[in-house]
């Protein structure tokens, strides 16, 4: 279970990224989150994998509290939330099995288990047969899938997916797209920060938080939809009015 309990997450008197952002996740689910650059999406990734923590407010993840956690704790919780990014971020000298072996060599897995461990999850995403190759080697669409299945080799509760899909072409994109949606189909849950709309729409069945100004304006899983307000985003009621304008990203973390 994630839960947020009227959060904010303020880098400077004007740069205020989160406020009063209140939700639960459960296990299992599927939540897309959408808005303009700047509106707070990957900021919430940042602190659910409590890469940061809030200026207010409470993130709880699978029973952590990120205000009162160690490290110790963080560190023990991250090997259960599995994280992709737009840019991939493989390691470029090593190959695709190398690089998702990487990921069990951090947490101290056995030496014994890996090989075993590793092959599972490239099968997973349809890679056993490019396993030896180098980033270098693969499409962009290849190279998100090895950075999947690195992000899914410690079997996660959850997996953060921040803009996978942003570098892919339209093929790659649908293909990354429907392997998330298996991943979720199998008891992963998936936390998807997007831009693509019509990915949105065509997956109906999953929850959509639509965040505008650091504030969570529309939850198709907890509001009830007014009948008359429409959102140019979804073409569907939203709560807060019309998303609108863009606020500069917050500082990149440290990852």
């Amino acid at each position: 279970m994630i839960r947020l309990h009227d959060v904010a997450k303020e880098y400077t008197r004007t740069r205020v990224a989160l406020s009063h952002v209140t939700c639960q996740i459960k296990r299992g689910e599927f939540v897309f989150l959408i808005g303009p650059s700047g509106s707070g999406k990957t900021t919430i990734l940042r602190l659910l994998y409590m890469e940061e923590k809030p200026t207010h407010g409470d993130v709880w993840v699978n029973g952590v509290h990120s205000a009162s956690a160690k490290r110790k704790e963080i560190s023990q919780l991250r090997r259960k939330l599995g994280i992709v990014f737009q840019d991939f971020r493989l390691l470029e000298d090593r190959t695709a099995e190398q690089n998702v072996a990487f990921a069990l060599e951090v947490t101290g897995a056995s030496a014994a288990t890996i090989p075993q461990r590793v092959t599972r999850v490239l099968t997973q995403v349809g890679l056993a047969s490019k396993a030896t190759q180098m980033p270098r080697q693969l499409s962009g669409g290849e190279q998100q899938r090895v950075a999947i299945a690195r992000a899914l080799v410690n079997d996660p509760y959850f997996l953060l997916a921040d803009e996978p899909t942003g570098n892919l072409d339209e093929r790659a994109t649908r293909g990354v797209f429907q392997l998330l949606r298996d991943i979720n189909a199998s008891g992963t849950s998936v936390i998807m920060a997007t831009h693509d709309l019509e990915m949105v729409r065509r997956a109906d069945d999953a929850r959509t938080i639509e965040l505008n100004h650091g504030r969570v304006v529309f939850d198709s899983d907890e509001t009830p939809p007014p009948e008359t307000r429409y959102t140019p985003l979804l073409g569907q009621p939203a709560i807060g009015g019309p998303s609108e304008g863009n606020w500069p990203a917050p500082p990149r973390g440290k990852r």
